[in-house]
């Protein structure tokens, strides 16, 4: 089964990164993918696109095969800092970033987690990169290297200087359009691949309703 508590409390920084990726311009196709990269985290200001991830859980020492889960959903996003994820396969959750407040709710255990943004997110790759799509600032903290071209995407591989969390690397793949892959890796050997879906523009009277988050009566409120 995938894992709830782990991506809901340990993939803040991928979720995050995802809301800075979008649209990569016909200009930037042929030429270095960190330059290709950075024209992508500048190109679109908002949008939505539906997701497939498969988590794969490293294999137990009494066993040779890795254990797989797949789960689908929708991403959207608002730079600045805003966002939501919602699941709907195999059970419904929701990770909804409203720039003050990273909530997460599931509906199973009738249960909201609130913390503050900034404060959960910390130095991650995404909290630099959605404030302003700059690499440079990223690169501080994170080591940048162009990977070869595979399965007709470009990809970026980034990979934390300080051995401090629990994220290991992330490659960033995408085409001649947008964003197409996000690969993860993290402390545990798990790891989350996420395919995209063609990105969808965002209607801007849809913008204040999709970012907005109100705990439902009844629900457990957990601030920690």
């Amino acid at each position: 089964m995938f894992c709830r508590a782990r991506w809901l409390r340990g993939q803040a920084v991928c979720v995050m990164l995802l809301v800075s990726l979008s649209v990569l311009p016909g200009s930037a196709v042929a030429g270095d993918s960190l330059a290709n990269l950075q024209s992508l985290l500048r190109a679109t200001a908002s949008g939505e696109m539906a997701f497939t991830q498969t988590v794969t859980a490293p294999a137990k020492a009494n066993r040779t095969k890795r254990k797989n889960a797949v789960s689908n959903g929708t991403m959207r996003f608002f730079r600045p800092g805003k966002f939501r994820f919602d699941y709907t396969q195999p059970f419904a959750q929701s990770i909804v970033g409203d720039g003050a407040t990273l909530w997460l709710w599931d509906p199973d255990l009738n249960q909201v987690t609130a913390r503050n943004q900034q404060a959960a997110l910390g130095n991650t790759p995404a909290a630099l990169v959605v404030s302003n799509g700059d690499l440079t600032a990223l690169s501080v903290h994170y080591t940048l290297t162009a990977r070869p071209d595979q399965g007709g995407l470009q990809w970026v591989e980034a990979i934390p200087k300080l051995v401090d969390g629990s994220l290991q690397s992330v490659r960033v793949g995408f085409d001649s359009q947008q964003l197409r892959a996000l690969v993860m890796l993290d402390n545990f050997g798990q790891t989350s691949d996420m395919r995209f879906d063609r990105l969808r523009a965002l209607p801007p009277e849809a913008v204040d309703a999709a970012f907005r988050f109100t705990p439902p009566p009844g629900a457990d409120v957990i601030r920690p």
